[in-house]
């Protein structure tokens, strides 16, 4: 178990790594192309959700892999958790049904992975 706990939340991490930075860094005319629910919130607003699905992955990974307060990890996992649970509900005001599946599959192995590191597989 404590394998498959590691592989879901490097997967989880590199995700929201990697969609934290496109979110802070490019412009919110070019997110709009793929992402278009970034039309119904401000450039901070995006950048603030950017910055956080970032510092959120680094907190997947990193503190258990350097062993410094790991108990940042189930931290990080609920708080992915919560951005998941929100984005549906932008996509359900949105009428975007095709992306919730998506959200589904993250928001329950961001549950999984805080479920595992909070309680029997803790670090």
């Amino acid at each position: 178990m404590n394998v498959a706990l590691w592989i879901v939340a490097i997967i989880l991490g590199l995700a929201f790594t990697a969609a934290g930075v496109a979110k802070s860094t490019q412009s919110k005319e070019k997110l709009n192309e793929k992402m278009p629910w970034v039309e119904d919130v401000s450039p901070n607003t995006l950048r603030l959700i950017g910055i956080t699905e970032f510092l959120g992955g680094l907190g997947l990974i990193l503190p258990a892999w350097t062993g410094i307060a790991p108990i940042l990890t189930p931290i990080a996992a609920s708080g992915i958790a919560l951005i998941m649970a929100l984005a549906v509900v932008v996509h359900v005001r949105r009428k975007e049904y095709v992306a919730l599946p998506i959200n589904a599959v993250m928001f329950a192995l961001a549950v999984f992975v805080a479920w595992g590191r909070f309680g029997p597989y803790a670090y």
